[in-house]
């Protein structure tokens, strides 16, 4: 039992797998952006090439004032979080049912813990960008989990008051959420809380390279900074396969459902890529009230008209 929770962290579905796979989709956003802006773009192996250069090559120079243990620690932390999040969603929709049983609400506090890290980093950096970096970061967070926690409130509805991963995908064993008026709604919503968890353009304020030189991150550099990249490289991955569990029927990866599945990942990611190369940065509060006003409606009204089976 050990043995194979060890292998399910570390191995598959989590660290190794997770990173793989959101390295091939990090390449994919690139190579899209590229063609969006007319260029050739990058080789297929160049976000694992940034990675390897980071790490083994680049020097890791801690900050002259603040913590360094804390400033340390936040990303090794923020990797953590996004690998057990990563292996607690994908073990349902792998149908395996040892260990954790998949609650959301769960998935949902372990998918906070990267955002808190970067957070508590970039005050342990000592540099006052980082601080205006983390402060834009803390109250995004403030405003699209709000939204994020009503998406899943409404999936808790839609699939008959149940919290259990599993037994959601198996409310939509015969129609998948997004295929009713609510669903599609949720959907939408879930995008750009999906855009802003990520930190993508519009909802990149707080890394806004032309204004703050990236922000949080302005002190990190090496290892350390090798691992803020790979645990963006999993939720690039986690975030994409987590909504298609919650509103496009889960993901298989069996016969030619592995197709369906990849295209599902896939179509939800050059969704993001789109809107992030086709939108001006916001404004922080202009972002806020983006969350709190309009998508918290929009997903007030996906709940209203799941009430009457819309």
């Amino acid at each position: 039992m050990i043995f194979s929770t060890i292998i399910y962290f570390l191995i598959f579905p989590g660290l190794l797998f997770a990173s793989i796979a959101g390295g091939f989709l990090s390449w994919f956003d690139r190579k899209v952006t590229a063609m969006v802006q007319f260029r050739k773009g990058p080789p297929v192996l160049q976000p694992f090439y940034d990675f390897l250069k980071l790490l083994l090559v680049k020097e890791t120079i801690l900050p002259a004032k603040g913590s360094p243990v804390v400033f340390m620690l936040m990303p090794i932390l923020a990797l953590v979080g996004a690998t057990l999040a990563c292996v607690f969603i994908l073990l349902p929709a792998l149908n395996i049912t040892s260990g954790f049983n998949g609650d959301i609400l769960v998935i949902f506090y372990l998918l906070n813990i990267p955002a808190l890290a970067f957070i508590l980093g970039a005050l342990a950096s000592g540099n006052p960008l980082a601080s205006i970096g983390a402060s834009r970061e803390l109250k995004l967070i403030i405003s699209y989990e709000l939204t994020f926690l009503l998406i899943l409130a409404a999936v808790i509805f839609k699939a008959g008051m149940r919290i259990n991963l599993q037994e959601i995908i198996m409310a939509q064993a015969d129609t998948s959420f997004i295929g009713s008026i609510s669903g599609i709604l949720l959907f939408i919503a879930a995008i750009f809380c999906l855009q802003a968890k990520l930190g993508y353009v519009p909802f990149d304020i707080a890394e806004a390279e032309t204004e703050i030189n990236h922000g949080s991150f302005i002190e990190y550099s090496g290892s350390a900074y090798a691992l803020v990249i790979l645990t963006k490289y999993i939720l690039l991955f986690t975030l994409p396969v987590f909504i298609g569990t919650l509103l496009l029927g889960g993901l298989s990866f069996t016969g030619i459902n592995i197709v369906y599945s990849l295209l599902k990942i896939l179509a939800i990611v050059l969704l993001l890529i789109l809107i992030r190369n086709t939108n001006p940065r916001l404004k922080i509060h202009q972002a806020m009230r983006f969350f709190f006003v309009w998508m918290n409606l929009l997903v007030i009204i996906a709940i209203t008209l799941s009430i009457f089976g819309r």
